[in-house]
């Protein structure tokens, strides 16, 4: 295991374009999982462990921007990657950026929509318009350190190991995560569009309770 560990940390590892789509893939689906269930237990905490939330708009427990950051932090910090300092810092920077941007862009291009608001959340020092706070930024980096040495070597490993299965790592990867971009481009386009049930709207129905933000 330690070996493998090295290998990871001092060799660089090529695969075909298909393959590192497919390691992205399992990225993106692993990310929005991983954000949901952070999500679902902090806000647990932070109404003062008397109720869960749902939390995204999807029927799957997966949040987008953890996906989208998990896959700039890939970009931004892999070739660093013997560097976990170096990792930790420039994801804190850019996750910041992206959070700080994502829900200014929701705020006023969304008729002052929000996902996230810092200024009604438990911890929330360094808070900059209740888009950003230092605590946010903190975890992501924290998360980060996750991301570069375990999730993605754990990706890398499995494509590896299925390597005379190519094939079939590729169905399961691209399988995964379709289902769940489709339920995102369901929820946040279709639904939208054609006046179809969203996951909100059903989960609501059947008594699940969801954040909200003024």
């Amino acid at each position: 295991m330690k070996e493998k560990y090295k290998q990871y940390i001092n060799q660089d590892h090529s695969f075909d374009q298909a393959t590192m789509l497919g390691i992205f893939c399992l990225i993106i689906v692993i990310a929005g999982i991983f954000g949901f269930v952070y999500e679902f237990i902090f806000y647990y905490f932070n109404s003062g462990m008397t109720e869960f939330y749902w939390r995204g708009g999807n029927f799957l427990p997966w949040i987008n921007i953890y996906a989208i950051g998990a896959v700039l932090i890939y970009i931004l910090t892999y070739r660093k990657r013997k560097n976990p300092l170096f990792v930790f810092l420039a994801s804190v920077i850019s996750t910041g950026i992206l959070e700080y941007i994502g829900g200014w862009l929701l705020y006023h291009f969304g008729n002052g929509f929000r996902c996230w608001d810092y200024n009604n959340e438990i911890l929330n020092f360094g808070n900059i318009d209740g888009f950003v706070c230092l605590r946010s930024v903190l975890i992501f980096g924290i998360s980060s350190l996750l991301l570069i040495y375990v999730i993605v070597p754990f990706c890398f490993s499995l494509a590896k190991k299925m390597n005379r299965n190519r094939k079939k790592f590729l169905i399961l990867s691209y399988s995964l995560c379709a289902i769940f971009l489709f339920d995102e481009v369901y929820n946040l386009i279709f639904a939208r569009v054609l006046s179809l049930p969203r996951a909100s709207d059903i989960y609501k129905a059947l008594g699940f309770s969801y954040m909200t933000f003024k």
